[in-house]
């Protein structure tokens, strides 16, 4: 008997988490569905959605890298929240065989943030690391939530552009990454009632990848740190972070924050949550 099934796609695919996510919440909720993952080209994208449209069973797919910009040709319709932001992470099928595409890792991003947002603050202020995909849903969800970004990046003018896309009237500002690899002697103001954040929203730092380098003389006092990288689930940014008393946030939460938004859109109901998702987190070695 044919179940209904969804998957993820990408270019490797190989090292994604999605299925073991999403078939530990089948499993726990009993349902007769599947989750798989497929190897898809950037050559095959465009035949492989048109194939799975055609296919009742096909619920959806969450789309990893490098598709989450190129699939949006392919789709019906879009979210407005992933027309906003530009990048579609979960395509879901209708009925009818037309497909819409979303943004889940904007949702999953401020998961575990919501309690924080949730005050009142003074102030709020990001300092965000990277310009790439990843970046895009990041930047997009502070500036939803009223956070002044500092954005870093190789190319400060790709930064700047990044921010004009994505929140034009914002009042945000750039810096060259090496800025917070180098000492700095600036004296942070009193910072009760401010929130502060700094995201590695960058790929260093990632096995196979040259470190992070950053000191936290740039962290103001009472910052929460998050780094999406998830292997290592513990990166050095992290470890330095928790040495020196800062709250910290892993790769692990906006991970399985987004999939749990994804799972509700394939599969018509919401994902078995336990206390700070402990045994889905061992399940993920985390």
């Amino acid at each position: 008997m044919t179940v209904p099934y969804a998957e993820v796609i990408g270019d490797p695919i190989a090292q994604s988490k999605s299925p073991a996510i999403h078939g530990y919440w089948i499993a726990k909720l009993g349902l007769a569905a599947d989750y798989r993952a497929a190897h898809v080209t950037a050559e095959q994208l465009k035949d492989y959605l048109a194939s799975r449209a055609a296919d009742p069973h096909w619920r959806g797919c969450n789309v990893t890298m490098p598709h989450k910009q190129r699939v949006i040709e392919s789709l019906d319709r879009l979210d407005p929240l992933a027309e906003r932001i530009g990048a579609v992470n979960t395509v879901v099928r209708s009925a009818d065989g037309a497909l819409a595409g979303y943004n889940t890792d904007a949702g999953g991003f401020l998961e575990p943030l919501r309690p924080l947002l949730a005050r009142d603050h003074l102030f709020r202020m990001a300092r965000v690391l990277g310009t790439g995909g990843a970046a895009r849903a990041i930047i997009a969800a502070l500036a939803e939530q009223h956070v002044v970004i500092v954005l870093a990046g190789r190319d400060p003018a790709k930064a700047r552009a990044l921010l004009d896309e994505l929140d034009p009237d914002g009042e945000h500002h750039v810096a060259p990454l090496d800025h917070f690899a180098e000492p700095t002697d600036f004296a942070f103001d009193d910072r009760a009632g401010c929130f502060d954040l700094v995201v590695n929203a960058s790929p260093l730092g990632m096995a196979g990848q040259p470190p992070l380098a950053f000191d936290f003389s740039h962290v103001p006092p009472g910052s929460v740190i998050y780094d999406i990288v998830t292997h290592p689930l513990e990166t050095r940014l992290l470890q330095a972070a928790r040495a020196q008393g800062f709250r910290t946030v892993d790769g692990l939460a906006m991970l399985i924050g987004q999939a749990a938004e994804a799972f509700e859109k394939f599969f018509g109901v919401a994902p078995p949550r336990d206390e700070g998702d402990a045994e889905l987190r061992k399940l993920l070695g985390g």
